[in-house]
């Protein structure tokens, strides 16, 4: 475990290794939750690498008369 120390301004730096190991790049939003007295960060991504995640997906389903 690493520990990080909160500046003035209240802001941290993500260690190196923790970074690289999520693949979190500069300008990256990241939600961040409060969870039973502990800090999570979550790296979000884009639409554009989101692109083909539910490939091979089941998409043949029957449409209700009154649905196009």
């Amino acid at each position: 475990m690493t520990a990080v120390t909160v500046s003035p301004k209240y802001q941290v730096v993500i260690p190196k290794d923790v970074r690289e190991s999520m693949g979190i790049y500069p300008g990256q939003k990241i939600q961040m939750l409060v969870y039973k007295n502990r800090i999570e960060l979550i790296p979000l991504q884009s639409i554009k690498n989101l692109q083909g995640f539910a490939q091979g997906i089941d998409t043949d389903f029957e449409r209700e008369d009154d649905r196009l």
